[in-house]
């Protein structure tokens, strides 16, 4: 197989992760006689460092030019009180704006042996397996008009979607259920939002399609707080621009830390890969970032954009392994031994992957 991926390591701790994902993708590409092609560009606090805007045109070609592309993270305190347009953050909106990603795949597990590493109940949360499935390119982050009064005293944004909008991420849900244990939650604010009845209207017109899959509807206040009281309920859970936003960081805290969440940003050319953290700036280059989230969005890149789901499953498999033996970062560490940095972390899944056949 041969490959162009783009590396986009961003802001904070973004290149210490995105390193360890690169390692991890050459590892699997030497074992496997894979030809991966793995090429560095300026992203958002990088590149406005350099006098660049937040997604630099060269960037932007190389992305939509790659059969895939891996993210770090973008942003930091530096630039929180600047205009919008330069603000990190705005190359995420750009980039899957070009890109025409519209679903958002967030894998949430708790890994055998981290299952007293959260505040809920070791007993609730052994087995947990959920995929929320986020729309991506709609709602109240891209909606208009948005903006500002004259006299500065109010401020606006329009949350919008389209039946097609939520026709197509509803797909995306159903058909990931068929993969899974077959039921879907779908959650919207229908008793206040027009816009969540129209969601709501839709994803039961394309329910009726899959009759071998279950929906439930639930409001946004319950699901949030059915996430933390009784996560096994859910299987896929799909939402929209903003709550799947907020949804998904609440999952980082049920499994223990956002450290571990991947995800893939799929449905448009090659597809946007990053672990759900942020730029954590307050630990940036002390090298001891948790690396997971990283290396298991490199094994969603391997089985969505490049089909290599063989490889995938003997990274994730080797993270599994490497949990359950004991092996902790800083975020997930609860006193039992020292805690290992980001590259040693790395070097241990790297030692278990050396074990498993691909």
């Amino acid at each position: 197989m041969q490959a162009k991926i783009v590396l986009l390591p961003g802001d904070g701790i973004g290149p210490e992760v995105i390193d360890a994902a690169a390692r991890v993708l050459d590892h699997v590409a030497a074992r496997r006689g894979h030809q991966l092609t793995l090429d560095s560009h300026p992203i958002g606090g990088a590149a406005l460092r350099m006098g660049e805007p937040p997604l630099p045109d060269a960037t932007r070609v190389a992305c939509v030019a790659a059969d895939a592309v891996l993210l770090g993270a973008v942003g930091g305190p530096e630039f929180d009180h600047g205009p919008s347009e330069k603000r990190p953050e705005a190359a995420l909106l750009q980039l899957r704006k070009e890109l025409g990603v519209f679903a958002n795949l967030r894998p949430a597990r708790v890994w055998p042996g981290l299952e007293d590493g959260g505040s809920i109940k070791p007993e609730i949360l052994r087995g947990l397996d959920m995929l929320i499935v986020r729309e991506l390119t709609g709602g109240l982050y891209y909606g208009e008009p948005r903006g500002r009064t004259a006299n500065n005293q109010a401020a606006f944004n329009t949350m919008r979607y389209s039946r097609p909008e939520i026709e197509r991420i509803a797909v995306v849900a159903f058909e990931s259920a068929r993969q899974r244990r077959n039921l879907v939650t779908s959650v919207d604010k229908a008793n206040v939002l027009v816009t969540s009845r129209l969601w709501r209207e839709v994803v039961t017109e394309v329910g009726e399609r899959y009759p071998d899959v279950r929906l439930e509807h639930q409001l946004v206040d319950s699901c949030a707080l059915l996430m933390v009281s009784n996560p096994q309920k859910f299987d896929v859970v799909v939402a929209g621009n903003l709550f799947g936003d907020i949804l998904s960081d609440e999952a980082g805290g049920v499994v223990g830390s956002l450290g571990l969440l991947p995800s893939a940003s799929v449905g448009g050319r090659g597809g946007l890969f990053e672990p759900v953290h942020g730029s954590a700036p307050d630990i940036a280059g002390q090298n001891i970032a948790n690396p997971v989230a990283a290396i298991a969005s490199a094994a969603m890149l391997l089985r969505h954009a490049l089909g290599a789901a063989r490889e995938a499953d003997a990274i994730e498999r080797a993270i599994g392994e490497t949990l359950a033996a004991g092996a902790r970062t800083a975020d997930l560490q609860a006193g039992t031994g020292e805690p290992l940095s980001c590259t040693g972390m790395t070097d241990a899944i790297l030692q278990r992957l050396d074990g498993i056949e691909i």
